[in-house]
C-alpha cells in the first residue's frame, strides 16, 4: 500500500483528495498543519507528500525545505490556487517535484503522483526514522536533526537493526548474534554495552532510544 501524506488545512478539499486516492488504493493522512507535518514525518516517512501551499502556521516552501534536507529523494507535489502560482514556480526551486493548480480533476493528479513514484522508486523504505534520529539505507548514513553523524560499520548496523524492529525490543541476544556473531566475531557481552554508549553520545543521548534493563533495547517514538 503505497502511503501519502496530504498537509492540507481545508477539509473539504482534503476529504475529497483523500476518497478518490483511497479508492485506487493509496492510504492518505491528512495533516492540518506544519507542525503536525513535521512531527509525522520525523516519525514516519511516506512513500509521496501532497502540500498546500498556504498553510495557517506558514508557508509550503518552509516546509519543503525541511523535508529537502533531510528526504532528499521523497516525492513532493503542491496542490494551491492559482494566485500562487509565482509563488509556487520558484518553490521548485526549493526542491518541490511539481505542482497542480486547484480546482483540478483527480485524474490528473493521479498521473502526476503515479510518474513521480515511478521516477523515485521505494522512498519509504529507504529511509527509517524516530525522533531526531535517521538513517538512509541507501547511503549507509546516520543523521541528527538533519546532519550527518560519523559512525563506526557496528554502530549503523546497531542502529540500523533497532530502526527496522521500530516499536519492538529487540534483545541483547539478539544483537550479539546478528551484529558480531554472524560476522565470525564472538564478543562478550560487554561489547556491545560499550558500542551502545559510543553511539548514544555520538546521537546526543536520544530519548527515541530505550534500554530495556536485563533485557535489550528499543527504538520508540517520543510522545
Amino acid at each position: 500500500m503505497i502511503e501519502v501524506y496530504y498537509i492540507e488545512d481545508d477539509k473539504n478539499i482534503a476529504n475529497i483528495v483523500k476518497d478518490y486516492l483511497s479508492e485506487k488504493g493509496f492510504t492518505v493522512f491528512v495533516l492540518p498543519s506544519i507542525a503536525e507535518a513535521k512531527c509525522a514525518l520525523e516519525s514516519h516517512t511516506p512513500d509521496l507528500v501532497l502540500m498546500d501551499w498556504n498553510m495557517p502556521d506558514g508557508k509550503g516552501d518552509t516546509l519543503c525545505r525541511w523535508v529537502r534536507g533531510k528526504w532528499n529523494e521523497l516525492p513532493i507535489i503542491f496542490l494551491t490556487v492559482r494566485n500562487d502560482t509565482c509563488d509556487i514556480v520558484s518553490g521548485l526551486g526549493n526542491g518541490a517535484d511539481d505542482y497542480i493548480v486547484k480546482p483540478f480533476e483527480p485524474e490528473v493528479l493521479l498521473s502526476r503522483m503515479r510518474a513521480l513514484l515511478r521516477r523515485a522508486g521505494n522512498v519509504s523504505e529507504q529511509y527509517l526514522s524516530c525522533g531526531a534520529v535517521a538513517i538512509d539505507k541507501s547511503k549507509m548514513m546516520v543523521l541528527y536533526q538533519g546532519v550527518e553523524i560519523s559512525v563506526s560499520y557496528t554502530e549503523y548496523q546497531l542502529l540500523l537493526l533497532l530502526m527496522e524492529n521500530k516499536g519492538k525490543t529487540v534483545t541483547r541476544e539478539r544483537l550479539l548474534e546478528q551484529i558480531w556473531d554472524s560476522n565470525g566475531n564472538y564478543v562478550n557481552d560487554n561489547t556491545l554495552t560499550v558500542t551502545m554508549k559510543r553511539l548514544r553520545e555520538k546521537l546526543h543521548q536520544p530519548l527515541c532510544l530505550k534500554t530495556i534493563r536485563s533485557f535489550g533495547y528499543r527504538m520508540e517514538d517520543e510522545a
